[in-house]
């Protein structure tokens, strides 16, 4: 079982349902990660090491997950999230990720609404994301904006020459 104090959700808009990450989540999301064909190597294996962390480390080293299930109970999308240390009620949102067979479904939406729900529950007052600038994240960048954040800032050339550090901010009310 994972560190998330959460519940199940049940069943939400578009036949989705939210739970807490389980074990048997861990393949589905590896493939549901590869599958996007944004990620990098290197960024799958960081979100598995945080997937990891939340299945098997003592209070999943303050990472935290929702996972969402079509009506079939396939995995079809995930959140990780956690508090953002020396802050009061600030978070971050580390991870979303959807399968790209029902991306533009609404989702990301629901996943991410929920998500945000959690966090104002245990506190939060701030979610923050970052995220890079390269072409791939267009996408991404355009659905953080039309849900409600704002670039907060941007570090120039911090990946790579030409490719920023973007961090958006959402405040909860």
């Amino acid at each position: 079982m994972t560190n998330s104090s959460q519940k199940s959700s049940g069943v939400q808009s578009n036949g989705i349902k939210l739970r807490e990450l389980r074990e048997a989540d861990r393949a589905p999301l590896l493939d549901i990660l590869r599958r996007t064909a944004v990620f990098s190597e290197e960024e799958i294996d960081v979100a598995l090491e945080l997937i990891d962390a939340g299945l098997y480390k003592p209070d999943g080293d303050g990472y935290y997950f929702v996972v969402a299930e079509d009506s079939t109970g396939a995995v079809v999308a995930y959140s990780c999230y956690g508090p953002t240390p020396l802050t009061d009620g600030v978070y971050d949102l580390y991870w979303i990720a959807v399968d790209p067979r029902t991306q533009g479904r609404g989702v990301g939406r629901v996943i991410l609404a929920a998500t945000e729900e959690i966090i104002r529950g245990r506190g939060g007052r701030i979610v923050l994301i970052e995220t890079a600038s390269k072409e791939e994240y267009a996408n991404t960048r355009g659905f953080y904006l039309a849900t409600g954040y704002i670039e907060e800032a941007r570090v120039r050339d911090f990946y790579h020459i030409g490719d920023d550090k973007i961090i958006y901010a959402k405040r909860l009310g």
